[in-house]
């Protein structure tokens, strides 16, 4: 060493803080790739990225790898600044502790923090390109990477630990999934992202939330007369109708209205011509999760159910195209039924019937209301109040008013929601008032 000129000595001391550089930021840069877009990069044919995955698929030999080369360019490093102090300024033990000082924190600040930071800032920056240098490294390595190994496995195995990871560690969770597609930020666009979201909510709400309530379906009663048939089928708004006997729970049949329209051509109809032409009902029970309801759809190749609770009694209907407005938001507005197009008017005010479903309204209005429980304003009127109202009777839900307008039948049939400018004092709770 001491045959060797300063500027040799100097070069290699920098060469060999540059090796330490490098393996300290490409251990952080790879240990910081995001597994998900590397695995993207890879199916696009990026070589770099393909050579990332396989040393990532094998941490142990990479990191072993890494932090020998890291360890021996510490060593070296410090070895030279010894030797050097020891050649300028003797065996002098105040000029080696100094040496030793200063090498420490040449190492601890551009070595080791300055490389990582580098490193945990942009990992795909550094990782891919320094994926070529790392394979080679790790197959010169790979005797003393393999000896070391099976030293460090035996050991683990003694501690009742494993070296293979859990192929199934990686994996993301429904949850951490939801998690990752709301921080996407930019990435996606916030259509893709309700959609996604709106996806894995179906999982956690059944048919009883998405489909039309019983008072809203419209069907035809085959203990009618000829002429309520034909005006009902030439004014129906669906393709299909629900065809009962004398009670909606008598569900006999479905009918489609193209077929109706072709038993209208003739001079006279009867109740049984209308039943020649009825497809079969399908029933589904209350409480089915939405999910699984499209799997039947697709399963059965129907798209049309009725929805029945277990005594039997009929609760709604739902369709196929229900289940898809739930996934991509309000598409069609053809039938008065439905409270598509719901506005707040330049007063902050909206009249909504009391049918309306809870989930429509915090999707159209932002409204917040609670779908816990009552899955209509009526019903979470009615559980609030815990009686029926009178007509303009108001109710505080947060930042929304709640005023009833009609009552017919003993049921809310109107109401005006009001944006209130202040909170009620407790959020989670209604205020009632005259």
């Amino acid at each position: 060493m001491e045959e060797l000129p300063i500027w040799a000595q100097l070069l290699a001391l920098l060469v060999l803080m540059l090796l330490s550089a490098f393996f300290s930021i490409s251990e952080t840069s790879m240990m910081a790739l995001n597994r998900y877009r590397l695995g993207h990069l890879v199916r696009k044919g990026r070589r770099s990225a393909r050579l990332a995955a396989e040393l990532l698929g094998r941490t142990d030999r990479l990191l072993s790898s890494v932090l020998i080369g890291n360890n021996i360019a510490n060593v070296a490093l410090t070895a030279i600044a010894t030797a050097l102090a020891i050649r300028y300024f003797g065996n002098n033990d105040t000029a080696l502790l100094i040496a030793t000082a200063a090498v420490a924190i040449v190492i601890i600040l551009f070595c080791e923090i300055t490389p990582k930071v580098i490193g945990a800032r942009f990992p795909e920056q550094v990782a891919l390109p320094a994926s070529y240098p790392l394979t080679v490294l790790t197959r010169l390595l790979h005797p003393l990477v393999w000896a070391i190994n099976t030293v460090v496995s035996r050991s683990l195995a003694l501690l009742g630990l494993r070296l293979d990871a859990d192929e199934e560690a990686g994996a993301l969770s429904p949850e951490e999934l939801r998690s990752a597609v709301l921080e996407s930020g930019n990435f996606l666009p916030q259509k893709h992202r309700s959609i996604l979201l709106n996806f894995f909510d179906l999982e956690n709400i059944t048919v009883d939330d998405v489909m039309v309530p019983r008072q809203r379906i419209e069907a035809l009663d085959l203990a009618g007369s000829e002429a309520d048939w034909r005006d009902q089928i030439t004014t129906c708004f669906h393709n299909k109708l629900p065809v009962y006997e004398g009670e909606i729970n008598r569900v006999v049949g479905i009918l489609h209205v193209r077929r109706g329209l072709s038993l209208l051509q003739r001079d006279t109809i009867d109740a049984e011509d209308l039943r020649e032409e009825l497809a079969e009902p399908y029933f589904v029970p209350s409480g089915t999760p939405v999910f699984r309801q499209l799997q039947f759809f697709q399963e059965s190749r129907r798209r049309l159910a009725l929805v029945v609770d277990e005594y039997g009694e009929l609760q709604g209907l739902l369709t196929l195209a229900d289940i898809i407005e739930e996934l991509v938001g309000e598409f069609t507005s053809s039938s008065p039924s439905r409270d598509a197009g719901l506005n707040w008017n330049e007063r902050g005010e909206v009249q909504v019937e009391g049918s309306v479903a809870l989930r429509d309204l915090n999707r159209q209005l932002g409204t917040g209301f609670p779908v816990d429980g009552p899955r209509t304003l009526n019903g979470l009127i009615l559980e609030t109040l815990r009686e029926l109202p009178e007509a303009d009777v108001g109710i505080r839900f947060g930042r929304i008013g709640v005023v009833v307008t009609q009552i017919e039948d003993r049921t809310i049939r109107s109401v005006r929601l009001q944006r209130l400018d202040r909170p009620a004092p407790d959020e989670a709770r209604p205020d009632a008032a005259d």
